[in-house]
């Protein structure tokens, strides 16, 4: 799974479902931000996805780090999120 980046306008919603599906499928996912307000829809992304995989047990933890990107010819400063379940996922034929 690639980087998801998330903006002041993304849905929530939508971004936890990317969130969880990554999880699920290869036990990571990682977002990237610029602005009050995309860390905002972020964080609350993730807290949805967190509830989504509850039901499965599997419990989200994330890592904030700092970041510098290019936007066009501007450098700019961007949070990313490291998303990882707090135990490692047991798979179907580790069952």
């Amino acid at each position: 799974m690639g980087m998801l980046k998330v903006s002041a306008r993304s849905n929530p919603s939508a971004t936890a479902g990317a969130i969880a599906n990554g999880v699920r499928e290869s036990g990571k996912a990682s977002l990237q931000v610029v602005g009050p307000r995309a860390v905002n829809q972020a964080v609350k992304a993730i807290a949805i996805a967190r509830g989504y995989l509850a039901t499965s047990g599997v419990d989200l933890h994330f890592t904030p780090e700092f970041a510098t990107i290019l936007i066009g010819d501007q450098e700019k400063t961007a949070i990313l999120f490291s998303i990882r379940p707090r135990y490692p996922l047991l798979r179907e034929e580790e069952e």
